[in-house]
């Protein structure tokens, strides 16, 4: 993981706003997101690994994020490297695996190429353009 400094860390937003900018651009909504944070990834690379540029947000003032007009307010971007297992799932337990084929990562944190992170960091300068210079919303005071 690569922490990239940011002019988006601590602004506040509707999240539906952040929403309506940057799933046209091809970032999603993580499935790992909780009832009060979460991530918008942007996949960069599948070369072994999943390469992401990852921007965390959190629920305001105990909100939770499936309210209609929740706040939320960005942490710091990151980039991130999942490498995943070729192959089956060595340590399947499911008692139904016709429904759950997913491997486990062979590592949840891979070291993030250094080729891709100039690319990276970039895609954090275009969602600050997009959020904070090119936007019709402004952070919330």
């Amino acid at each position: 993981m690569i922490e990239v400094p940011s002019k988006l860390e601590n602004e506040t937003f509707k999240l539906i706003d952040i929403e309506k900018k940057l799933k046209p651009i091809g970032y999603v909504i993580g499935g790992g997101w909780e009832y009060d944070h979460g991530y918008f990834d942007y996949r960069l690379e599948d070369d072994g690994a999943y390469l992401y540029v990852r921007l965390p947000f959190s629920a305001v003032d105990g909100e939770e994020l499936d309210v209609k007009g929740v706040h939320v307010t960005l942490g710091r971007p990151f980039l991130l490297a999942h490498q995943y297992q070729k192959g089956l799932d060595d340590h399947a337990e499911d008692p139904n695996p016709l429904l759950n084929q997913f491997s486990e990562p062979e590592d949840a944190d891979a070291e993030f190429p250094e080729k891709w992170v100039q690319t990276g960091k970039e895609y954090v300068e275009e969602v600050e353009q997009i959020l904070l210079e090119n936007m019709d919303i402004s952070p919330l005071e």
